[in-house]
């Protein structure tokens, strides 16, 4: 099945109990069954708060988004986004994460950032336009970058204090600044973080990132001069490591695990 993005519902899905993803914090109510979990379609959702977001049709049936003070139908339960990565249907995930971060501009955006009077949705697109002063605001995303960076048979690989675990390493990643490339923005971001030089700046793919409300933009790089001298803000250790010898790293579906993968493959193919 295919997602397809929109404002209204099509006459098709009319009629048809949509796809509901409502969300108590950061936590999505969905349906367990065995050790996956769905996302419930109902006519109406209980207990829901609000005026439900619609994002668009998932195989034909419309996806609505809706916040909940309240607790779930005794069917569901509430469980952390982070924690459904490879527990339910993966488009399903993707399209949670998107309810998430257009629940959260909607919650940020009531009322207008100019003159401070109450937002209503723009009819013809997702934006609010404030009815007072004619500004139009459009739900927003950081850009950050994420870079591989390969010394000879080795990876760059950063911890920090921040991580979740304590122990995991991954490639350096940092947010894009206003008037800089995306390419300038790596190599600071490399500079500033661990002290060294990179060149051969090269796209590897992208990743919308619900949690903190980025999108990922992945490249990898080679390794051009200096040494390694942790900032100790941001990197608390960093180091080369051969794809043979790895720390710990993140272990499910980020872009930082799809970056050290194509090491590890490239590492393979150069050794046959």
């Amino acid at each position: 099945m295919r997602f397809e993005s929109s404002i209204i519902p099509s006459p098709e899905a009319s009629g048809k109990p949509p796809w509901w993803f409502v969300f108590s914090g950061v936590k999505l109510w969905v349906k367990p069954s065995e050790d996956r979990f769905t996302v419930p379609r109902y006519p109406d959702f209980p207990g829901r708060s609000g005026v439900p977001v619609h994002l668009g049709e998932y195989g034909g049936i419309s996806c609505l988004a809706a916040q909940s003070d309240g607790q779930p139908p005794a069917d569901l339960e509430p469980v952390a986004l982070r924690a459904l990565y490879g527990r339910m249907d993966g488009e399903l995930w993707r399209i949670a994460g998107m309810a998430y971060q257009f629940l959260n501009w909607e919650a940020k955006r009531r009322f207008c950032g100019h003159c401070g009077h109450p937002t209503k949705d723009k009819k013809n697109e997702r934006a609010k336009k404030c009815p007072e002063c004619g500004t139009v605001e459009f739900p927003s995303m950081s850009p950050a970058v994420i870079v591989a960076v390969v010394k000879e048979d080795r990876l760059l690989l950063a911890r920090s204090d921040r991580f979740p675990n304590s122990k995991m390493y991954s490639v350096i990643a940092g947010y894009h600044e206003p008037g800089e490339t995306l390419e300038e923005c790596v190599a600071r971001e490399v500079r500033e973080e661990v002290g060294i030089e990179i060149k051969n700046i090269r796209y590897f793919g992208s990743q919308p990132w619900p949690f903190s409300g980025s999108l990922m933009i992945g490249f990898t790089a080679e390794y051009a001069g200096g040494e390694i001298q942790p900032d100790h803000v941001e990197i608390a250790d960093a180091g080369w490591y051969p794809a043979d010898n790895l720390p710990e790293i993140p272990g499910w579906g980020s872009i930082s695990k799809a970056l050290i993968d194509w090491f590890v493959q490239k590492s393979a193919r150069l050794a046959d």
